[in-house]
Parts: C-alpha cells; structure tokens; sequence
C-alpha cells in the first residue's frame, strides 16, 4: 500500500532556539554537573546571540569566596574554552549552518555568561521574517520557494 508522502517543511525559528537550549542545558549538566538558571537564545541574522544566566559552578564560587577572583576568572575562561567546539557543534548540527566564529564573555560576580555565533548564512526556517535584522533580499528569497 503506497502511503502519501509528507514533505518535510523546515522548523520555525523558536524551535531551532529551543532544541539548542535544551541541548546546551544537557551540555551543563553532563560536563559541570548542573543546569544554568536561564538560557536565552536568540538569532539575528546570520549570529546567533546565547546569554546564561545564574550559572556558577561550586568551585567558581569557593575561589571568589576565598579572595581567588582572578584564579576564578581564569577557571572560568578555561571551561567557557572547553564548551566552544561542543556549543559548535550543538548549533551546526541544529541549524545545518556552519559556524565561522564564536566569541565568549562571562562575569562571575554576575553569574552571567554570554556566546555570540557568526554563522555562515542565516538558517533556514520556515518564518524568516522572526529573525531580527534579516536582509531583506534573504526575505524575498524565502518568499519565492513558496510560490
């Protein structure tokens, strides 16, 4: 019995975020043995921004208690380091857009850290026009498959 076949539409954008939280979240949690508080996930264009909020972990937090800030800092720079290739990895595979670029930043003191991706191209998602700052031409572009 031939069953119709399903033409496989792409995902929204809210959903390529989503999925690259949780797998971020799942990252966390096997590597450093905890989930952050909050994670933001938002495209723009061709970058993709990533902020983490409340996350330290306890031996961040024993060094900072202890007047170790700057051996802190230096922890943290290392981990935030060590998680690139595999928040890479999470947003190529997700997106099936290569990563060119990825820059990082965080703030013990603030429990904070942020990641920006420059992508190759904007990804491709079945609602274009929700992603800020996306060029007009790639609109249009996406307009025409529809047709």
């Amino acid at each position: 019995m031939n069953y119709p076949t399903e033409k496989k539409s792409n995902p929204t954008r809210s959903q390529i975020e989503r999925t690259i939280i949780h797998r971020i979240q799942a990252i966390y949690y096997d590597n450093l043995g905890q989930r952050p508080g909050k994670i933001i996930c938002q495209f723009f264009d061709e970058k993709l921004a990533i902020f983490i909020e409340d996350f330290i972990i306890p031996a961040e937090q024993f060094l900072l208690n202890n007047e170790r800030q700057e051996f802190a800092k230096e922890f943290r720079s290392q981990l935030d380091a060590a998680i690139k290739p595999l928040l890479q990895k999470i947003i190529a595979d997700v997106t099936g857009v290569e990563v060119v670029a990825m820059l990082s930043d965080s703030d013990l003191n603030k429990k904070i850290a942020g990641f920006i991706a420059v992508l190759s191209d904007t990804p491709e998602v079945r609602d274009p026009e929700s992603i800020p700052k996306v060029k007009k031409e790639k609109l249009g572009d996406a307009g025409n498959d529809k047709q």
